[in-house]
């Protein structure tokens, strides 16, 4: 967009006025990022947060304490405070100590069992964990692999030659 002077006046008066960016925009013909971006360009006062605007009208909108009005009349002394009367302290005052703050135990860890009979055994689950029906595959592992056969051919698959799939 060609910002004229014209242009440039109404997006400074409407800005003055406290419209939004949006609102601008949509009074201009122009998007809410062009008025942004030609905004900042002229270094316009910047925008509250419309958050802190929202907090401010709160703010604003709750009844404030009012004052007492100064009146003419002569101010009276108020009234020296009276002391408290306190009830003497027991002659043997038995020193307790301090109880022992108390701290909720943390949960203890939930430890399942891994059911593998031995390193050996495969260790492939099976089923949904936390389930009664989950366990795991307990053939014997695959040497140097920590699954079975049937198990690793599926756990390692080679990766294609991206060269097949374009030929």
């Amino acid at each position: 967009m060609d910002w004229s002077a014209e242009a440039i006046e109404q997006l400074r008066a409407l800005w003055a006025e406290g419209h939004s960016t949006a609102e601008i925009g949509r009074r201009m013909g122009i998007s809410k990022n062009a008025v942004v971006g030609k905004a900042h360009r002229l270094h316009l006062p910047a925008r509250p947060s419309p958050i802190q605007r929202e907090q401010a009208a709160a703010a604003s909108a709750a009844p404030r304490p009012v004052a007492p009005a100064a009146s003419t009349a002569p101010a009276v002394p108020a009234p020296a405070p009276r002391p408290v009367a306190q009830a003497p302290a027991p002659v043997e005052s038995v020193a307790r100590p301090a109880a022992p703050v108390l701290r909720a135990a943390p949960p203890p860890p939930v430890v399942r069992p891994f059911q593998r009979s031995n390193a050996r055994s495969c260790c492939w689950p099976i089923g949904e964990p936390g389930t009664p029906e989950f366990r795991f595959c307990t053939s014997e592992a695959f040497a140097g692999k920590p699954y079975c056969l049937e198990h690793a051919s599926i756990a390692y698959v080679k990766a294609r030659d991206r060269r097949e799939d374009a030929a």
